[in-house]
């Protein structure tokens, strides 16, 4: 502490701007100069603009903290529930995705980035990050390690999509999986897990939404029941429904809360797949809730909940919010016990989810929460 003598008593005081005490060395520093502050060239304005591609966007220094505040917590709770980190490339033969996401998913039809390579391969930048962990899974052959594999990954996807208010088409997305178990309670341990980051950062205004779409041998009889339905009342449904339920009955409920209400009337007649689920399909989804239960996690049973891609079986779920001024999703998952299969894997059934980092910061600005002041270490 012998050098304590030369601490300025006045350095903390505001030094007003332009001052050239900023500027040059005191007295003991380090001699060089320092870089004066530079107006723009005259001929700035003249020179063409270049801005973010339409979509994409640019996190500040004085946005980083809210980010890292947000991206900090998901990473110390996956630490703490043993979720692993994992990294995939951006881009993946496209094949992964058409095979997993299903031919008829939005994502496939309107939204990848899809080019073809100079060895003439056609690949695609991530727009999800299950499929890509999966591959990881069987390429590296984890699931000879103990079971389950638990993974996490914090990383951007792309999607072709109209850009709104907190979507994006180049975005950050955050990735829980555990592969090789079927025990509801790791259904529950996900669903827990991101509620619990929801209660560490204080979002609030948000609810959790539940339902099971059963598996391979339950849906095919319930699929046969709605389809008969739609056939009678196609009448009453949109272009839109119309269009998904060619590519898959089950998807005229994707997006059932953004649906005109006409429609939402229409569906909300429809035979629900709960009504048909297995023997084993009804157990595992008590089972599931039970778990949630014991964990204290409020839930709302929701007979629509479907997710928007095909590899999807038995508990979906979604996080919905209000910060942003209207229902929006800050989180959504279930299980898929046949996508690792489907890709050349041995059976494998897992659960996951994923969750926007754009939307997720935007609900804590929309609260008027900020990020801190970064700590500043002074020699």
């Amino acid at each position: 502490m012998g050098d304590a003598r030369r601490v300025d008593p006045d350095a903390d005081g505001a030094v007003p701007a332009g001052d050239d005490r900023l500027l040059g060395p005191r007295s003991g520093d380090d001699a060089r100069r320092r870089a004066r502050a530079q107006p723009l060239p005259d001929g700035a304005a003249r020179l063409v603009k270049f801005e973010a591609p339409r979509g994409t966007h640019d996190v500040l220094p004085s946005e980083q903290p809210l980010w890292e505040r947000v991206i900090g917590q998901a990473e110390r709770l996956c630490a703490l529930y043993g979720y692993r980190r994992i990294s995939t490339p951006l881009f993946e033969d496209t094949e992964l995705f058409t095979r997993t996401s299903g031919e008829g998913s939005d994502i496939v039809q309107k939204e990848m980035y899809t080019f073809t390579d100079r060895g003439d391969r056609s690949l695609t930048l991530r727009p999800e990050g299950t499929a890509p962990v999966a591959r990881a899974y069987i390429q590296h052959g984890l699931h000879r390690e103990p079971q389950p594999v638990k993974t996490f990954f914090i990383g951007p996807v792309y999607r072709y999509a109209a850009p709104q208010r907190a979507k994006f088409r180049e975005f950050w997305q955050w990735n829980v999986e555990g592969m090789g178990s079927d025990d509801p309670a790791l259904d529950a341990e996900v669903i827990q897990l991101f509620a619990e980051f929801l209660h560490r950062l204080d979002i609030r205004g948000s609810w959790l939404e539940l339902n099971s779409i059963g598996d391979q041998k339950c849906r095919p009889g319930y699929l046969e029941k709605l389809d008969a339905w739609l056939d009678e009342h196609a009448g009453e449904l949109d272009e839109d429904t119309l269009a998904k339920r060619r590519t898959s009955p089950l998807r005229v409920f994707d997006n059932f809360p953004r649906k005109p209400e006409n429609v939402q009337r229409a569906l909300a007649a429809a035979p629900k797949i709960g009504e048909s689920l297995c023997e084993e399909c009804e157990a595992h989804f008590a089972e599931v809730r039970r778990y949630l239960d014991a964990y204290g996690v409020e839930y709302r049973l929701t007979p629509t909940l479907v997710r928007g891609l095909d590899y999807y079986t038995r508990t979906t779920f979604e996080f919905m919010g209000e910060a942003l001024g209207a229902q929006s999703s800050l989180c959504g998952g279930g299980r898929y016990d046949y996508l690792i299969e489907e890709i050349g894997g041995p059976p494998t059934p897992a659960v996951g989810f994923a969750s926007g980092i754009e939307r997720l910061v935007l609900s804590l600005t929309e609260q008027g929460a900020e990020g801190g002041t970064p700590e500043v270490e002074v020699f």
